[in-house]
């Protein structure tokens, strides 16, 4: 798991990541500067990221179900902090 977090809301979405879905594996990328100027970019920083989690939980699921289940565990932070989160889901061995 990826372990350098930079800010404290990438160390929330690891937190809740790890709390919900168990993951084998995390990264949690924060891609906020590469948006500075464009619609919803936060000065703050920490507004934009991509996910990239490996977890039994997405055994036999969709990629929109595994998607859900990753922004189901991050509604809070989505709804009032993180403007955009891409999501890499995937299930062991794939």
């Amino acid at each position: 798991m990826d372990t350098n977090l930079k800010g404290p809301v990438a160390a929330e979405i690891a937190t809740r990541l790890i709390a919900a879905l168990s993951p084998i594996s995390l990264a949690v990328i924060d891609d906020s500067d590469k948006h500075a100027g464009h619609s919803g970019h936060d000065p703050r920083g920490e507004s934009h990221f991509t996910v990239e989690i490996e977890s039994d939980a997405f055994t036999g699921q969709s990629r929109v179900a595994r998607q859900r289940m990753v922004n189901s565990a991050l509604a809070e932070l989505l709804a009032e902090r993180v403007h955009a989160l891409a999501i890499k889901a995937k299930a062991p061995g794939e």
